[in-house]
């Protein structure tokens, strides 16, 4: 049973997976694709009351230049909270890397976990 005051659930709409519970993922790593059974987002209930950073879909890994696409729940959870993650997942490299290394798709614009938004080269904010 989930916790009504716990404002994150996994991208399966299942239970997190043994001893998960207060981990980085709730499910362990595939070997296989690199990425976790699923992941922690925010509820449909935290994620409708809005967005404090654009909804985008898309990154590209600055490292490798590998593009990646995430699911709408995650897109989501991150333009709510854009501190709920602090490294993401490059489909190319197959391994999660932190947020830092990594840019919204047609933009030089990255998020800084718990920090200010850089936007085409320039912080704003703080």
């Amino acid at each position: 049973m989930s916790d009504p005051n716990d404002p994150k659930v996994t991208t399966n709409k299942g239970p997190p997976g043994p001893g998960t519970k207060t981990g980085p993922a709730p499910e362990p790593i595939d070997p296989e694709t690199g990425q976790h059974g699923s992941y922690w987002v925010l509820t449909e209930a935290e994620r409708a009351k809005g967005f404090v950073r654009p909804v985008r879909t898309k990154y590209l890994h600055r490292t490798c230049g590998g593009l990646t696409r995430m699911g709408s729940a995650i897109a989501e959870t991150y333009a709510r909270d854009p501190t709920f993650y602090g490294s993401t997942f490059c489909a190319v490299c197959k391994t999660h890397h932190p947020l830092e290394e990594f840019v919204w798709d047609g933009t030089q614009d990255i998020a800084v976990p718990g920090g200010p938004l850089v936007v085409g080269g320039e912080m704003l904010g703080s």
